[in-house]
């Protein structure tokens, strides 16, 4: 069960990279079946680095961006905080609070 959903997440697109998990850590889909070696040349260590580092770049600048827009929307809807003094009144409600009184009436109970 938990490796059925393991693969689902690795090979769900996401909407902000628009690439899978597995995507983006390997550069390749993730395949499933018997034979999972292909028949042909190995690729060379550093070209696979380079792909790597440029999925990872673009996976990092999709997600600022996405940031950035998040930030924005919620910037939109947000005001200043109010600035309270020492000397202000406020409403307290003292439901959670544990006063002497309800604790001993607890530890009775």
């Amino acid at each position: 069960m938990l490796a059925s959903a393991e693969f689902a997440i690795n090979t769900k697109t996401h909407s902000t990279t628009k690439v899978s998990p597995f995507m983006v850590n390997y550069r390749r889909k993730l395949r499933i079946g018997i034979n999972i070696r292909r028949k042909g040349k190995m690729e060379k260590v550093t070209e696979f680095a380079e792909r790597m580092k440029k999925v990872h770049e673009e996976a990092g600048a999709a997600l600022k961006k996405v940031q950035e827009e998040m930030k924005r929307q919620a910037d939109r809807e947000r005001k200043e905080a109010e600035v309270w003094k020492v000397e202000n009144k406020v409403i307290l409600s003292t439901k959670d609070l544990v006063f002497k009184e309800r604790l001993v009436k607890k530890l009775v109970d």
